[in-house]
């Protein structure tokens, strides 16, 4: 019973040490180890075995792509402080795991570096409006730089991005307010056009309109005429000549106003004067008118025709 006492340590250290021989590596990760402190293996994933005591553990690295964010502040062409947001994904090169593990100690401080320095380098040639324009431009440059200088090292940069840019509050402001000036420069065009169009196509409307309205008027008169003519035409059948008949048409029509008139039961018009002389009256004011302008017509034909004839003696 004392010698079973007695192994039960050597038992438990032995289980201890057996423990301590496995370790398991996880998917798309590389594990560095050492023997008495220098570099031995790298063991990819699953099941692995090493000497208890000998060998260590050493570091871990991940397989996987990752994604570094860096913030650049810098100063454009046109003197505007802006913040640019890079993103850089990079990977370990598989068969680079020793160099990436013992060669860089700090990766993220070494590709801040240089996102600094390419970003410093490029936006300060770039005006503003060419920074947001040319960004894919300014993340080439930093892939180009950070690929020649990361490979020794062991990493691959597999693609930058500038995902933000970020000017002074003050800018952005500005950069708003002519952005909406701009928008309502052209809302104001684009009202003003509608309205001259609308005033347009309102005159175009009354121009036919009037036109149309003399067409009628016109067509109204010439068909009052023809009636007038051939309302003569059937007195002077029956033997009243055309000024008797002038004036029965007159006094007709004079009737037919007045009747007219009296249908209206809620009108002012008052038709002064309303009696049948004013009708023969009318008629005579008109013959007369009518005589009149015939005379004066035949007056200026005759000093026409003999200011032509004096011209031509004068002439001979």
């Amino acid at each position: 019973m004392a010698n079973l006492f007695f192994w039960v340590p050597f038992i438990a250290l032995g289980i201890l040490l057996l423990f301590w021989s496995f370790f398991v590596v996880k998917q798309q990760t590389a594990v560095v180890v050492e023997r008495f402190g220098r570099f031995h293996s790298i063991r990819n994933s699953g099941l692995q075995m090493k000497i208890p005591l000998v060998d260590r553990i050493a570091g871990k690295l991940s397989l996987k792509i990752q994604q570094l964010d860096v913030i650049v502040e810098t100063k454009t062409l046109d003197d505007v402080f802006v913040k640019l947001k890079v993103s850089v994904q990079y990977v370990v090169i598989r068969d680079k795991v020793y160099d990436a593990f013992y060669k860089l100690e700090y990766p993220h401080e070494q590709i801040t570096s240089y996102v600094f320095d390419v970003v410093r380098a490029e936006v300060p040639k770039m005006k503003l409006d060419d920074v947001f324009v040319k960004k894919d431009d300014i993340a080439i440059a930093v892939k180009s730089e950070l690929q020649d200088a990361m490979l020794d090292y062991g990493y691959d940069i597999i693609k930058t991005l500038v995902t933000d840019i970020d000017p002074d509050a003050q800018v952005k402001a500005a950069m708003n307010r002519i952005n909406a000036s701009e928008r309502e420069k052209i809302a104001a065009q684009f009202e003003g056009d509608a309205a001259r169009i609308l005033i347009v196509e309102k005159a175009k409307a009354e121009a036919e309109s009037k036109r149309l309205q003399g067409q009628g008027i016109a067509d109204q008169r010439r068909e009052i005429a023809r009636g007038l003519e051939e309302s003569v035409e059937v007195l002077n059948k029956v033997g009243i000549n055309s000024q008797e008949a002038s004036a029965l048409i007159v006094v007709t029509q004079h009737y037919d106003t007045l009747q007219a008139i009296g249908e209206e039961t809620n009108t002012n018009l008052i038709l002064l004067p309303n009696s049948p002389q004013a009708a023969s009256d009318m008629l005579n004011n008109m013959v007369a008118s009518f005589t009149a302008s015939n005379q004066i017509g035949e007056a200026m034909k005759q000093q026409k025709k003999d200011a032509e004839g004096k011209n031509k003696g004068q002439a001979t």
